[in-house]
């Protein structure tokens, strides 16, 4: 077929499907299907499947939104030809900024999420505030509501119900004796007395005699006497079970008990009292559900906004990846660029990258880039300019770096920015276009941002969350299985399914984005910038780890994907 010819073949085939293509895009998409000369229509076939799949801003497509798709087809079509040189590291790498990831609300009549159309407004009303609780809490139910020990099966025996717990909604209490188990949002409604709200009503609570627990895996867990089973699956952190001879740890999973602060969901069990007050005995998060169980409930739908892949892609990229044992990230938190002294340092670790045989595949530099916060008192933002076109230079000296790595930068919590929510926009273009220039490998991402490394999902983000979570703590976690905070922290967010589950009133987050910041279905690996010591833990198959202040500590982290490895890393004094 002739290139007029196929040129509108291409335009009316994307016009049925509803996209419009810009000039560029139309030249990106003749010259992939121009690979394939013996199967053009198949090619542009499977193309605009692939475009379909992807969050796109707009129908009208430009060559970036079609170059993408390109992009992850030829990396497929390489895991089949080894030969084939069209796949690089830096292809395989897709990074995603907070802004475009769908948003997905569930219906609890029909039991499905649905995608949200439109635009998603900046400033909010009323509603969209009310809404974001509502989703929060209805994502942790309908994941607590499919849990084995926590939904009511279909056929009732006696057996069945001493091996099941069933939720009672607040509402319901009324008028109930004997112990029963809620499921809500811990809320102050009153100072100084906190309730637990679900979809129905709020009910005071009384924790004073509370044991916090967490809920494990079943295989995490040995039964010392099954035929003695009394449900849930769980181990208190205090020591002590309602059924001493019910289980015991398996000594290889480590568990905590996590940070209980106003807007978690928690899971208790309890009598409510005389004066309408529900004392709760235990109390802990809803379970955490395994990646792969989320992911076949969501039925292909594209939570993580990488775009979804057919399941041979998703075989063909797991090989790519297995192979990439060269690929690494270096990962460092608070790169004051107006600090002689950490300049100095990150000259010397950009030399120890440069001579080794390999060279990392990505940088990623998150702030906060100044020393001083950049609030209305600063006024020194044209020689913040400076010293970001100082540091293109620094990288441009280094020639393998400057060929072979990418730089991401993601903003820290004081630099400047429109406001100081979450999730916080890109650094300006003020400031990084002569950087830019210098350095056409750089990227300027959102805060918290997602990357996608071939089927590897990957969420980086950076706040001073642990400080935060450790002062509007509710209860002192427990220290009776671990004393680091750090290990804490990661219980909660990932039981939480949320990155920053604080008060608004404490951690200001855009109501209508509120979703970007969501962990569902849980990422295979996530990166906290913490000004705290630089801590790496393994939690139920999820790799989290904080590499540190390298301005204060000189630390940083180097990740690499193949294996989920993480290497904490820091300079000689």
């Amino acid at each position: 077929m002739g290139e007029a010819a196929m040129r509108k073949k291409a335009q009316k085939k994307f016009r049925i499907r509803g996209f419009t293509l810009k000039v560029d895009a139309l030249d990106a998409v003749l010259s992939f299907i121009s690979r394939f000369p013996e199967a053009e229509e198949e090619a542009l076939e499977i193309l605009i499947d692939g475009i379909e799949k992807e969050s796109l801003k707009s129908t009208i497509l430009d060559k970036e939104a079609v170059q993408t798709v390109i992009d992850l087809l030829l990396e497929a079509e390489s895991a089949i030809d080894p030969t084939s040189t069209s796949v690089s590291s830096r292809t395989a790498l897709r990074v995603i900024d907070a802004f475009v990831i769908p948003r997905f609300r569930y219906d609890p009549i029909k039991n499905v999420f649905y995608e949200h159309t439109g635009k998603l407004p900046i400033h909010g009303e009323a509603a969209d505030k009310a809404a974001l609780y509502r989703d929060r809490y209805q994502l942790m139910l309908q994941r607590l509501t499919r849990d084995k020990y926590f939904s009511t099966p279909a056929f009732v025996t006696e057996l069945m119900e001493d091996e099941s717990c069933k939720i009672t909604t607040i509402q319901s209490l009324t008028g109930c004796k004997g112990r029963r188990w809620i499921t809500g949002v811990i809320s102050q409604l009153e100072e100084g007395r906190f309730y637990l709200e679900d979809l129905t009503a709020a009910i005071a609570i009384d924790l004073s005699d509370a044991i916090s627990f967490l809920y494990l895996h079943t295989s995490s867990l040995k039964l010392c006497n099954p035929d003695k089973f009394n449900p849930p699956i769980l181990k208190h952190i205090s020591g002590k079970c309602c059924n001493e001879d019910i289980l015991y740890l398996n000594t290889k999973h480590k568990i905590t008990s996590g940070f209980f602060v106003e807007n978690t969901v928690i899971v208790a069990e309890g009598e409510l009292q005389l004066d309408c007050t529900f004392k709760v005995s235990t109390c802990g998060f809803p379970p955490l559900e395994n990646r792969e169980v989320s992911v076949k409930q969501l039925m292909g739908l594209d939570f993580f906004g990488g775009g979804i892949l057919s399941a041979e892609e998703t075989l063909r990229l797991s090989e790519l990846e297995e192979m990439a044992v060269n690929d690494m990230f270096v990962i460092l938190s608070d790169v004051w660029l107006d600090d002689e002294e950490t300049m100095e340092k990150l000259a010397v670790v950009l030399d120890g990258y440069e001579s080794v045989e390999a060279v990392p595949s990505l940088f990623v530099l998150m702030g906060n880039f100044c020393s001083k916060p950049c609030n209305l008192a600063f006024h020194s933002f044209s020689d913040l300019r400076m010293q970001f076109k100082k540091l293109g230079e620094m990288i441009q000296s280094r020639k393998r770096i400057m060929e072979q790595s990418r730089f991401l930068f993601i903003p820290g919590p004081d630099d400047i920015g429109p406001a100081k929510v979450l999730p916080r926009c890109a650094l300006p273009k003020y400031l990084t276009e002569e950087l830019q220039k210098l350095v056409p490998n750089a990227i300027f991402s959102t805060n918290p941002c997602r990357i996608k490394f071939y089927t590897q999902e990957i969420v980086f983000f950076r706040q001073d969350l642990l400080y935060r979570m450790r002062r509007a703590c509710l209860v002192p976690p427990s220290t009776e299985e671990t004393t680091d905070p750090f290990e804490h922290l990661v219980a909660t967010i990932t039981h939480q399914s949320h990155l920053c589950p604080l008060p608004l009133t404490v951690e200001p987050i855009i109501w209508n984005y509120d979703h970007c910041l969501r962990l569902y279905p849980t990422p295979h690996t996530i990166v906290l910038g913490d000004k705290s010591e630089q801590k790496a833990f393994k939690y139920t198959g999820i790799t989290c780890f904080n590499p540190g202040s390298f301005s204060k500590d000189t630390t940083f982290a180097a990740y690499r994907p193949c294996t989920k490895d993480v290497e904490l890393s820091g300079l000689e004094s």
